[in-house]
């Protein structure tokens, strides 16, 4: 059988992150007597690579100011994980899913925005490291919607185009499934609309995790 690779966004896929990341962003702008960017925008760009983000919801800055941000925005992040207060919650059902594929053969990985610090810590404090045989971050990878993390992902997992997945919430995460060739699904419960996700490449949207679940194991080689 070929091997099947299932690869996952993370944040507005796995976990809801949105919080998390609008409040390290505020307090980031703030920082520097700039106006913090509405949460509707910042909510917008979750996905994308954190410098590719700050340009989207802060265009008016010039580049060192950009840098600037990002810096400041790790550091409040790393500020509120060390005071307890990161929330990055798990999607309900998501962990049975995950089981799920993994027992039906699925080979499972993520391809996210997130830094490797970012994303481990996440995983493990969910107990669920040890579910993905592939991490790609935004540290080793250009921004979605390159498509880089899905190759290097094939690679590492040795899956073909043919029989891997893209599973996302953003129009980002859609279009790098259709650059790198693969299948882009959908998922609603996250940051972009269903009808934004279609138009970036989605062949379908998912609407819960029994849908999801049927979805990839309905079309398993």
């Amino acid at each position: 059988m070929t091997a099947r690779l299932a690869l996952f966004d993370c944040d507005g896929t796995l976990v809801d992150s949105q919080a998390n990341i609008c409040t390290a962003m505020e307090q980031a702008f703030v920082a520097f007597d700039l106006p913090p960017p509405d949460r509707h925008d910042i909510r917008r760009i979750v996905g994308l690579s954190l410098h590719e983000a700050i340009r989207h919801v802060a265009p008016f800055a010039d580049e060192a100011q950009h840098l600037a941000l990002v810096e400041r925005y790790k550091g409040n992040f790393q500020a509120l994980r060390h005071a307890g207060q990161i929330a990055e919650p798990l999607y309900d059902g998501l962990r049975e899913v995950l089981d799920r594929l993994r027992d039906d053969g699925w080979m499972l990985g993520v391809a996210t925005g997130k830094s490797d610090r970012g994303l481990l810590h996440c995983l493990d404090s969910h107990g669920l490291l040890d579910h993905f045989v592939t991490l790609q971050t935004a540290d080793r990878h250009p921004s979605k919607p390159h498509p880089s993390m899905i190759e290097h992902a094939m690679a590492e997992a040795g899956a073909a185009v043919e029989s891997t997945v893209m599973i996302g919430d953003t129009s980002f995460d859609m279009a790098m499934g259709v650059n790198a060739g693969v299948r882009a699904l959908g998922v609603d419960w996250g940051y972009h609309t269903p009808e934004e996700l279609i138009a970036a490449g989605a062949e379908t949207v998912v609407t819960d995790m029994e849908q999801l679940w049927n979805c990839l194991n309905g079309t398993s080689e």
